[in-house]
């Protein structure tokens, strides 16, 4: 019975013991006392995203594809970490899987936050991407690798080719952002871009018979860009409203107005600006524009450029600049001049207002004291 006993106590403490070797290797020496525990970078990445969606559901922000890519990223971090780190064997097929679901929830997420809201139908075929990915790791495993790094290449370059050209007459994103969204779905765009090169150094490096590369490829390079994304999805939800179908197809090709036309509409558009002040809600789109207007939003778009040079943003940021002027001429401060004339970030404002007046704002409210001084 003593050596049953015995026998059973050794054999629960070598069972401790493999549990506790598996978490050794990432105990960092402390000077301050005993040696801590050092969570893998893969897992603070996927520990941040998962802040970053909970922060978004208890701030009252609707549900959106972001909070589904914010998810997917905070997995992708958490099964890297079990597989790579942890060594949790059993999750490795599911890497490629939820790893290829990430561009197209990220291809999702752009165009519904800029260009068209989100129809089931029209996205559905994005989700048979995994699916393939699945298949190809079960009946192709030798050409899944390369197909993940196409998969993320290709997102990648189409949200980059999409954006090419745009001057920030973007339907549903808030026009007081300027070409904030553009750039922020550029700098995702690349991120995705990254990821994919991390994929093709890791099959270069295991090819070439140094798989200790592997590891910290994926720690730091695959990390990093699933970081990326997370963080510029949050910033591009900031820039986005929920808005109804557009009037009219965004995408149809432009009609040829006669100048008289393009007059007629920006004088229509001049005088709900004016007597309504739209200008001055935060949320303004060009979609809420053209709907007020009940015209296409390439009619209005065309238009505002042919007459007056400027894309939809430039137009009305004018008009709000123009406000803010009257505000601060009044001796408002600079910050609450920002938020009652339509400006949601100072630093939108503050690029706004240099590019029309040619000098910051707190530098015009000073030169206008002078002025009225002398006067």
């Amino acid at each position: 019975m003593r050596f049953s006993l015995i026998a059973r106590l050794r054999a629960s403490t070598n069972r401790f013991q493999v549990v506790t070797n598996r978490f050794q290797d990432y105990r960092t020496p402390s000077s301050f006392g005993p040696a801590m525990i050092a969570l893998p970078i893969p897992l603070i990445v996927s520990l941040i995203a998962l802040y970053l969606l909970l922060r978004e559901a208890s701030g009252g922000a609707k549900p959106s594809f972001y909070w589904a890519l914010l998810a997917s990223c905070a997995l992708q971090g958490l099964l890297i970490s079990l597989v790579h780190h942890y060594e949790v064997a059993g999750l490795q097929r599911f890497l490629p899987i939820t790893a290829s679901a990430i561009p197209p929830i990220a291809w999702i997420a752009f165009q519904t936050s800029l260009f068209r809201p989100l129809h089931l139908r029209q996205y559905g075929l994005h989700s048979l991407v995994p699916a393939f990915a699945a298949f190809c790791g079960a009946y192709a495993p030798a050409v899944l690798d390369p197909i993940i790094s196409c998969i993320f290449l290709i997102y990648g370059a189409a949200i980059l080719t999409v954006l090419m050209g745009r001057a920030g007459d973007l339907p549903l994103a808030r026009l007081a952002s300027g070409r904030v969204p553009v750039r922020v779905w550029q700098a995702l765009a690349l991120a995705l871009v990254a990821s994919a090169i991390s994929d093709i150094l890791i099959a270069v490096a295991m090819a070439n018979g140094r798989d200790g590369l592997r590891d910290l490829i994926v720690s730091w390079f695959s990390s990093l860009s699933l970081l990326a994304i997370a963080v510029l999805s949050l910033t591009g939800h900031e820039m986005a409203v929920d808005e109804v179908d557009p009037v009219g197809d965004p995408r149809a090709p432009e009609k040829n107005e006669s100048e008289a036309e393009d007059k007629a509409l920006m004088a229509r558009l001049d005088r709900i600006l004016d007597e309504d002040q739209l200008y001055l809600d935060a949320d303004l789109t060009l979609t809420r524009l053209a709907r007020r207007l009940g015209v296409p939003l390439k009619q209005l778009s065309a238009a505002i450029n042919r007459q007056s040079g400027d894309n939809v943003s430039r137009y009305v940021n004018a008009y709000r600049i123009r406000h803010a002027c009257a505000l601060l001429a009044q001796g408002r401060s600079v910050t609450e001049t920002i938020f009652d004339s339509g400006f949601n970030t100072k630093s939108n404002f503050n690029r706004e207002f240099r590019r029309i007046t040619g000098m910051a704002p707190s530098a015009w409210q000073d030169q206008r004291k002078e002025k009225t001084a002398i006067a």
